[in-house]
């Protein structure tokens, strides 16, 4: 009988064995399509970025050649995004808001010289 029980536990802990086996294969694959998806995506984040880099310096050599200040118009683009974040952030996010931010914009670009005044 002592033979019976012990071939019933060997046969189970060979077939947990066997479970813990093709789990482990299967997570060792999961982890090379991660690795694989790790890389592809830093590769193309690096194309991406190298193509912003081209395209920023087209953008410059443009802005200098029509005498646009790129500085003065990136800033000003922040503190309008800062100034809507500000109202939804004061109305509780729920964008309630938003006509008066875009009347903000518009009375500063109202003070502020724009592109067609410096030409």
């Amino acid at each position: 009988m002592g033979f019976g029980d012990t071939a019933k536990k060997i046969q189970t802990l060979a077939d947990r064995a066997e479970r813990t086996y093709q789990k482990i294969n299967e997570l060792r694959d999961e982890v090379e399509e991660t690795q694989t998806t790790v890389i592809d995506t830093s590769d193309r984040v690096q194309a991406l970025e190298n193509e912003m880099a081209e395209q920023r310096a087209v953008l410059d050599a443009v802005a200098c050649e029509v005498g646009v200040d790129l500085e003065s118009v990136s800033t000003e683009a922040h503190i309008t995004d800062a100034e809507e974040a500000a109202a939804a952030a004061d109305d509780g996010g729920s964008g309630g808001e938003e006509p008066a931010a875009g009347g903000e914009s518009g009375s500063e670009s109202d003070g502020a010289p724009t592109d067609d005044d410096e030409r």
